[in-house]
């Protein structure tokens, strides 16, 4: 089957007790056991749900891996695989990254000796070096958050393995309708389950996808005992949003490329991230690794802090908001809003400046979206 009737069809069936098309929200806590230890594969919500174990097989068979593993949000997901990694082990993580990722790999950096290297993985000679020091995980994201800087995500899972280490994707930004890491070679696939695959902007969770076997068996363990799990209500929700999350991706993708190309050359503007234009760095790699460019788009204005500060006032189809991936554009200050927890020397030192902006293009129509863009500069 092709991917967008796998959407619907991978791993949810019809229920068998009742013929729902959808799969039904059990909202339980415990389930009753015939003995001690007798059971039909559920004995309480925290270590499985039914609604819960449609999600990770669906997602599992998205992805491509053996093992779906949901949680109650994409931090509570990086949590438990942070609980997989000893004490004095090394990060090697892409330098672009999500602020709350950055936090928590601060946190367990000062609190339980783990060592974390920031790399720009854009060339793929800067994380060979980086990995002649022995190191126990690589950690990507592609395209990153905010800048959407691409790695090379075959060659990097090579440099990976070949150095002895764990290689992990954060795919939320392409999500498996534009790009299936562990088809080449990466190890787990994290995701905010919030953004794309939600859609809707109305839950909070998290999934870890697993290629192999044993080790999708091992984090099943960590799950259930950090305890991390998002609630059947939210799982339904999911699944709702994955049955459109094609032609959403491909809806996002459309609005995305009218706005950055709106943007693109205008007055007031010094840099357009995304990887759709032919002028980012990355476009090749973008065309060669992905299928579609997503509906990320972010900024630099020319005025810094200020220009970008009088450019979201204007905005009126875009919200001011935190988050991305839903059906509703959204803008976001990431200096000041989804990157604030970085140092401002080290977020600045990334690119991350007062004067970026990023948006996350939703499904209006993409002419509204330019047209809202457009007008928000003029008055920079």
């Amino acid at each position: 089957m092709r991917f967008d009737t796998r959407l619907l069809h991978d791993a949810q069936p019809a229920d068998p007790l009742t013929g729902a098309v959808n799969t039904p929200i059990y909202l339980t806590s415990t389930y009753q056991q015939s003995a001690p230890n007798r059971h039909k594969g559920y004995v309480y919500s925290r270590s499985g749900n039914p609604t819960r174990a449609v999600l990770e097989k669906t997602l599992a068979k998205l992805e491509g891996g053996s093992t779906g593993l949901a949680f109650s949000s994409g931090l509570g997901a990086l949590t438990t695989l942070l609980e997989s990694v000893p004490s004095g082990k090394r990060i090697v993580s892409v330098d672009d990254v999500y602020g709350g990722t950055w936090r928590l790999f601060e946190h367990h950096r000062k609190q339980f000796g783990l060592r974390v290297t920031y790399v720009d993985m854009t060339e793929t000679a800067h994380l060979r070096d980086a990995l002649e020091e022995p190191t126990d995980m690589v950690y990507l994201e592609s395209p990153t958050n905010p800048l959407l800087k691409l790695v090379d995500l075959r060659e990097s899972a090579r440099l990976g393995h070949r150095a002895g280490a764990t290689v992990v994707v954060d795919n939320t930004f392409a999500t498996p309708a534009l790009q299936r890491p562990l088809e080449v070679g990466a190890d787990i696939v994290l995701h905010s389950t919030t953004k794309y695959l939600g859609g809707h902007s109305d839950i909070i969770g998290g999934a870890l996808v697993v290629k192999e076997r044993k080790r999708g068996e091992e984090f099943a363990w960590l799950q259930n005992a950090v305890g991390a799990v998002p609630s059947p209500f939210d799982c339904f929700l999911v699944l709702r949003g994955i049955h459109t999350l094609g032609v959403r991706m491909r809806a996002h993708g459309e609005s995305a490329r009218a706005v950055a190309e709106a943007l693109e050359g205008a007055r007031g503007i010094r840099f357009v991230h995304y990887p759709g234009l032919v002028s980012h760095p990355q476009h090749a790699l973008a065309r060669r690794q992905m299928g579609g460019y997503g509906g990320m788009v972010s900024v630099e204005l020319r005025g810094g802090r200020r220009a970008a500060l009088r450019f979201l006032k204007r905005l009126s189809v875009f919200t001011l908001a935190e988050s991305l991936g839903g059906v509703e554009s959204l803008v976001d200050h990431p200096a000041s809003m989804t990157h604030a927890s970085v140092p401002r020397a080290e977020r600045e030192a990334h690119g991350v400046t007062d004067g970026l902006v990023r948006l996350s293009c939703g499904i209006e129509d993409p002419a509204d979206l330019a047209d809202d863009v457009r007008q928000a500069l003029r008055g920079v």
